[in-house]
């Protein structure tokens, strides 16, 4: 017994000092699990950031759950208040500069490609940077989880140390963004770099609680979480998965931000805002397969009596020996599953960064499909693909649609439509941006990447930017000679006979005729720009085309009508009309036609304001036709005007009230008695009619800009030499006066003119008529013949009155 008894002593003071000892280890790691969630949701497995995804065990899942299902900061973290400058940050961010929430989207994926570009940029000079495995592949990778309301965004860029998520994220002053511009100011080697800028902020449109976990080389893997509530924490990450390096971002999206979880609208805002990152962007997407299982032993009996009781006589003994065969092997059946595998989203290459050189026609098609979601088979009629180099840099790629918009001029200066997109460091900031190109060019479809312009910044400081006006006036440079160089290709366009048919041989038929088509969907562009850019008037007006009295029907440029000037020629002679059916036959082309003179015709209303912008080109002077200052030479004409000087005198006086300022000898006619001209610098009677059928016109305002109007008179015609045989008889003769002033209004119908009172001009031709018909100038028309009066009818009451008294007779 007694020896037992001191082993017995030794195992109780053991149990003694074990007790308190493990007592004291459930009290710490209840402690340690005291900022450990109630009920942790279940993680979805393969959570991962490699293509397949990685496994995770219970430990790693549990710790996972943590991290993602927390709504209130960690205790246990390190506590910290945002900047004043930050709170107000949010504040306007939310409320004026990012109006639209899917930008958020935007935003992340641009802070995603700058850790990226600045990880690539470093391994240039080391490569272990990248490390090894998985660490190299530099990509993005979104994945939601539909459950939790979680949407994750990671890359495997440079990543954050602690201090660099306190300074990017808690401050504006040290923000990535800020300090990358002052590098580049300082040193300027360093481009495409950053990391988390302004736009960060912007997930708090659709986020209530933030988690961004990082791990940068030079640091161990930390967590920064904030509710936008003033403060932020960070605390060291033991409990998510290793990232190796890179930056993860948990967003837990709040409840009418649900249209984020779904797939589509993830990959729909990729495609519209960041398809052309230069980093692979995948995302972790659903899908359907079939999939072969064992099939239940019930099931497969019943299929056998199916097919037994649908089976002929004649084919029962070779479906025995089928179903010998199929006994032999396992039943099975095919059912759909719902596995989840990496989408690659952004799979249209940024052919703007390659050598225009590399990309081939097709390519560029497929492009200008995509960007102007244009799915049919027409192509762009040209492109030009340019770098333009400098105090500023960016990539362009334009377009001319194959056809204009159907409401292209209908709204031109109310609408600020653009078809050209913004994009800095191949992240898309607008497809609104109207400080590019300027309206007159809006037809053009392109895009632009500048590396110059500030990423995270509103658009209305995007405007202001210095860089604009350079960026503008190369785009316009570019833009106007794609359009020369499309008229230059076109066989349609040359004069040498030769060289077109050598052309056409060589199987140039694509671009045959396309300058005709372009004039004909986009001329008015061309137009509105002489007017409105006086800075390229000269070379927007060598892209002027129109038809001629000499072209047959085809389009002349201003290039080829010099060409065909005669020597003496000093002036371009135009017209302006309704159609060309209309001025062809105008009296104003007589004398033209007849010294073989070739004149413009301008039959589009806005070519009476062009005319007006354009005064001249190549040392040119433009003449209206229908105006003064028409000079034809003619031997005879000081004889003529002293001829009929006594004629030309009298018409002016007897057309006084008619507003008419002169007659005068004309040098424009051959046919015609006499037209109306207009003063040079007055409307043309195209132009007035333009302006009187304007909805809110009005006719006292438009008075002083109508042009004087003169007669000019054909001496050589026979009414004129007749009527001035007349009034040398007779000068005060009533009838002549009235002959003289019917020829007038003849003339100013005949020219374009309305007149201020048909009723007397019909007047006057009915006169004209009775005279030429030998009727008497007294007669009257036959007055209608007065018919008989009818006897009146009884009215009612007198029917009434008297039938009262006939039976009143008849009761006495």
């Amino acid at each position: 017994m007694r020896k037992w008894k001191i082993p017995f002593v030794l195992f109780l003071l053991c149990l003694i000092y074990l007790v308190p000892d493990q007592g004291r280890k459930i009290q710490a790691n209840a402690e340690a699990d005291s900022d450990a969630p109630v009920d942790p949701p279940k993680v979805e497995e393969k959570f991962g950031a490699v293509p397949n995804g990685l496994s995770t065990d219970s430990d790693v899942a549990k710790r996972e759950a943590e991290s993602m299902s927390r709504k209130t900061l960690r205790a246990s973290a390190e506590k910290f208040e945002f900047q004043a400058e930050v709170s107000r940050l949010m504040d306007i961010l939310i409320n004026s500069l990012y109006s639209n929430k899917d930008i958020f989207l935007r935003e992340l994926i641009s802070n995603a490609s700058d850790a990226l570009d600045k990880i690539r940029f470093l391994a240039l000079t080391d490569k272990e940077v990248l490390g090894e495995g998985d660490n190299t592949k530099l990509e993005i990778q979104i994945k939601l989880d539909k459950e939790k309301k979680i949407l994750s965004i990671r890359d495997r860029g440079v990543g954050m140390t602690k201090e660099d998520l306190r300074k990017n994220l808690g401050t504006i002053a040290k923000s990535g963004t800020s300090a990358f511009v002052e590098k580049m100011q300082t040193s300027g080697d360093l481009n495409l770099i950053g990391q988390f800028g302004v736009g960060f902020y912007s997930v708090y449109l659709v986020a209530d609680y933030v988690e961004v976990i990082s791990k940068h080389n030079d640091d161990k893997q930390y967590v920064w979480e904030s509710k936008a509530d003033g403060a932020f924490a960070i605390s060291e990450d033991t409990w998510n998965e290793p990232l190796g390096r890179g930056t993860e971002i948990r967003l837990h999206l709040r409840d009418e931000a649900g249209e984020y979880l779904d797939e589509l609208k993830l990959k729909e805002l990729v495609k519209k805002y960041s398809e052309f990152i230069n980093f692979p962007i995948n995302l972790w997407a659903s899908k359907e397969v079939e999939k072969e299982v064992p099939a239940d032993e019930d099931e497969s009996v019943d299929e056998e009596e199916t097919s037994e009781s649908t089976s002929s006589e004649e084919e029962g003994e070779e479906e025995d020996a089928e179903k010998a065969e199929d006994e032999k092997k396992p039943k099975t059946k095919t059912v759909k599953e719902t596995t989840y595998e990496w989408e690659l989203l952004n799979d249209m290459k940024a052919i703007w960064l390659r050598s225009p050189k590399e990309v081939t026609d097709e390519e560029y098609n497929k492009f200008y499909h995509s960007l102007a979601k244009d799915f049919s088979e027409d192509k762009p009629m040209a492109w030009s693909h340019f770098n333009a180099e400098g105090d500023v840099e960016f990539k362009a790629v334009l377009f001319i649609p194959p056809k204009a918009p159907h409401d292209l001029y209908e709204s031109y200066y109310n609408t600020k439509q653009s078809n050209l997109k913004l994009y800095v460091r191949r992240v898309f900031i607008s497809d609104e941006f109207n400080e590019l190109l300027p309206k007159y060019l809006n037809f053009l479809m392109g895009l632009v990447d500048s590396d110059t312009l500030p990423l995270n910044v509103s658009r209305e400081m995007l405007q202001q930017h210095s860089s604009l006006k350079t960026i503008k006036k190369k785009l316009i440079r570019k833009a106007l000679d794609m359009i020369r160089k499309l008229a230059e290709e076109d066989p349609d366009e040359t004069n040498d006979k030769e060289k077109r048919d050598v052309e056409e041989s060589s199987d140039e038929n694509e671009k045959k005729g396309q300058y005709a088509k372009f004039w004909n969907e986009f001329g008015k562009s061309i137009k509105l720009g002489i007017i409105e850019d006086a800075t390229n008037r000269n070379r927007l007006a060598k892209l002027l085309r129109f038809e001629t009295t000499k072209s047959d029907g085809k389009l002349t440029s201003l290039d080829q009508y010099i060409s065909r000037m005669k020597s003496s020629q000093k002036d371009i002679f135009y017209i302006t009309g309704a159609s060309k059916e209309q001025l062809e036959k105008s009296p104003f082309l007589e004398r033209l036609n007849k010294k073989d003179y070739e004149v413009i015709f301008f039959t589009d209303p806005v070519d009476e304001y062009l005319m007006q912008y354009l005064m001249d080109y190549e040392d040119k002077k433009f003449q209206n036709v229908s105006k003064e200052g028409l000079k034809l030479k003619d031997s005879k004409t000081k004889e003529l005007k002293e001829s009929f000087k006594g004629l030309t005198k009298w018409w002016k006086n007897t057309l006084a009230s008619d507003n008419v300022e002169d007659v005068k000898i004309s040098s424009r006619l051959a046919d015609t008695p006499c037209v109306v001209v207009t003063s040079k610098y007055g409307w043309s009677a195209y132009m007035e009619k333009i302006m009187h059928s304007q909805t809110l016109s009005d006719a006292s305002k438009q008075a002083y800009m109508r042009g004087k109007r003169v007669l000019e008179i054909n001496p050589r015609h026979p009414i004129i030499k007749a009527l001035r045989e007349r009034v040398v008889t007779d000068p005060e003769d009533e009838s002549v006066k009235l002959t003289a002033k019917l020829i007038y209004q003849t003339a100013l119908m005949e020219s374009g003119f309305d007149l201020s009172d048909p009723k007397d001009f019909a007047s006057h031709i009915y006169s004209s008529v009775k005279s030429s018909l030998n009727i008497s100038p007294d007669a009257t028309v036959e007055e209608e013949e007065d018919e008989a009066e009818e006897p009146e009818t009884e009215t009612k009451a007198e029917e009434e009155s008297a039938s009262d008294e006939s039976e009143l007779k008849d009761e006495l």
